[in-house]
């Protein structure tokens, strides 16, 4: 039952702007203890049974016999009007001004918005891209969800050699979404970003965009990705204990073949590279797209 996560999830980016259990349940047109008791012990027990099992309705009756004041007719009768009034609830963002270049503050204020807008895409997803060296389908997970402060989308992702790193999201109102890491440590800047797609789709089993980072020897190579979502609740522990890897076509099964006809194929990645010359002139530029065409080879 997806509204039920929708809620929990909208409940929990509130209370971590400040907003009062409180003030949820009157602007729902419920008691506090009801809302309290849905948040803190019924949605709970519900996801946990689900996890163990069982099915939707068989894990919705074991809920709610935690609790005396909630019956599963009254619940669904609450639902529609619970959602309604909780993301209508408007989270006002207070500006400080500062001396900070206008378009950081530009930044900093979007990754503070674009929390509103991100139930519908949070999650732990699978992406599928080409490896930066080889002609290897590159497997490696993703964890998109609101930060635990509620004020910026948190990102990450662990690579096929086991490194985890942590950025944020940042959205361009409901057309794309953009998460961006620093893929070394400070004070070196790595930058990676990618550049999602967003559909017009209630909870999208996949995203699609262009993957922009560094090859081996730091020259921009820009590439396709695709990310299937695994499952809709961002859980960090369940993300931390995924690996990424990298996989050969005959490895592939065949839904990764599909995954790597799409990602992989020849069109698919732009590259660039230095060229061991102290001329610099535009027969470089000639020179460049030779040595790509042989590295195809």
């Amino acid at each position: 039952m997806n509204e039920l996560k929708e809620i929990y999830d909208r409940i929990t980016f509130l209370r971590g702007k400040g907003i009062k259990m409180k003030e949820m349940a009157e602007q729902a047109q419920l008691t506090p203890s009801v809302l309290s008791a849905m948040y803190s012990t019924v949605f709970p027990a519900y996801f946990k049974n689900v996890e163990k099992g069982m099915d939707d309705n068989e894990a919705l009756d074991n809920a709610l016999m935690w609790v005396n004041n909630l019956s599963k007719k009254k619940l669904f009768g609450l639902l529609p009007q619970m959602k309604q009034a909780l993301f209508a609830m408007e989270v006002v963002v207070k500006e400080k001004p500062d001396s900070m270049n206008p378009f950081l503050s530009e930044l900093a204020h979007n990754a503070r918005q674009s929390v509103n807008h991100i139930t519908n895409f949070s999650g732990i997803y699978t992406s599928y891209s080409l490896s930066s060296n080889t002609n290897d389908l590159k497997i490696e997970p993703y964890f998109i969800a609101p930060a635990e402060n509620g004020n910026y989308i948190e990102v990450g992702h662990t690579n096929a050699h086991g490194t985890t790193h942590w950025g944020f999201g940042l959205m361009n109102g409901m057309s794309h979404l953009y998460l961006v890491f620093n893929e070394s440590h400070a004070p070196q800047l790595s930058m990676f970003n990618i550049c999602l797609k967003l559909p017009m789709f209630d909870r999208p089993p996949f995203l699609r965009g262009i993957y922009q980072c560094f090859d081996y020897n730091y020259n921009p190579i820009a590439r396709r990705i695709l990310l299937v979502k695994q499952t809709d609740r961002a859980e960090r522990s369940k993300f931390l204990q995924q690996k990424g890897n990298l996989k050969s076509y005959d490895e592939l099964s065949e839904i990764e073949r599909l995954y790597y006809s799409y990602t992989c194929r020849e069109g698919d990645v732009i590259r660039m590279c230095n060229i061991p010359t102290p001329q610099m002139t535009t027969d470089d530029l000639t020179l460049e797209k030779k040595i790509l065409e042989l590295s195809k080879l």
